[in-house]
């Protein structure tokens, strides 16, 4: 019974050294009798017990890494207290097991120094403006260091630049000069649009002024030159009545009568004036003889019309 017993946990123990199971995303180093023999990917991997044994661990997800605050100096010898984080992944475990001892510490450090020297070649405002082209210079140098340690470094962020306290009151002065400057410059370009929106309404309201004295002006010419033709027409309709009315029986004699009656009726008007000496002729057959000339006129104007 002892014997079984015995039997049964050198087969246990003979399993669990010779039968590893990897997790997904893992990679684990074994070593030979000390020398490095292979790495173990993920799923069932067997051994031989007691001479293989399994030295290190990797992860082999993306690993983000905090980098410690740390003061930098820029090209105008300006301080600035910097911290950022660093994203890697370990993409060779062979490497990363033997080619540095402390991989992490040994990228942390190459991370702030990769910063304080990228920053160093930078004056204070660009420091603010170029973060894109800080962090890609910090991932490119660590990156080219990185590759004998079996890690690829993916990205790096800056979290927080801080100035001094002089130095960002300064700067606060200076946004509020410059905003300052701007609501002047936006208040006189709103004054010079208001001028030029002013003279231009001006000259298209003088512009439609003169337009409607224009129109009234023809329209004026037009409605006058309509009446003096439509009074020419009417006189030239009534004495084409006046003619057709004389050419009828009996029309001359009316002529004579009504020729007769204005003289008559001219001299009444000048015997009527307090102010006017009237001289009566001692002939009055003149009268008649002014009639006679009348009539001859009449008959001369109908003679050309006939």
């Amino acid at each position: 019974m002892e014997v079984a017993v015995i039997i049964f946990v050198i087969a246990v123990i003979f399993v669990t050294q010779s039968v590893k199971v990897v997790p997904q995303q893992h990679a684990w180093v074994v070593e030979r009798l000390g020398k490095y023999t292979g790495t173990l990917m993920p799923g069932l991997n067997f051994l031989i017990p007691f001479v293989d044994k399994v030295a290190y661990k990797h992860l082999l997800k993306e690993v983000p890494l905090d980098i410690p605050s740390q003061v930098c100096i820029t090209r105008d010898n300006t301080q600035l207290q910097v911290d950022g984080i660093l994203y890697f992944q370990v993409t060779d475990a062979m490497r990363a097991s033997y080619g540095s001892s402390n991989y992490i510490m040994a990228i942390s450090q190459l991370a702030q120094t990769s910063l304080r020297s990228v920053i160093g070649k930078l004056e204070l405002d660009k420091t603010f403006e170029e973060r894109d082209i800080i962090n890609a210079q910090v991932v490119q140098a660590i990156d080219e260091a990185a590759l004998n340690w079996g890690v690829k470094v993916l990205r790096y962020e800056i979290k927080d630049l801080t100035p001094p306290k002089e130095i960002l009151h300064a700067m606060q002065q200076q946004i509020t000069a410059e905003r300052e400057k701007r609501a002047l410059i936006a208040a006189s370009e709103g004054r010079r649009q208001e001028q030029i929106n002013i003279a231009t309404g001006e000259r298209e309201a003088f512009i439609a002024r003169s337009e409607g004295e224009k129109q009234a002006a023809i329209n004026n010419a037009q409605g006058e030159a309509a009446a003096i033709l439509a009074v020419a027409e009417a006189n030239a309709q009534a004495i084409e009545r006046v003619a057709a009315a004389i050419r009828q029986p009996g029309g001359e004699q009316a002529v004579q009568l009504k020729v007769a009656e204005k003289a008559v009726d001219a001299y009444s008007r000048v015997a009527a004036d307090a102010t006017t000496t009237l001289i009566v002729p001692s002939n009055m057959t003149e009268v008649a003889a002014l009639v006679g000339s009348a009539m001859k006129m009449v008959q001369g104007q109908k003679t050309s019309g006939g």
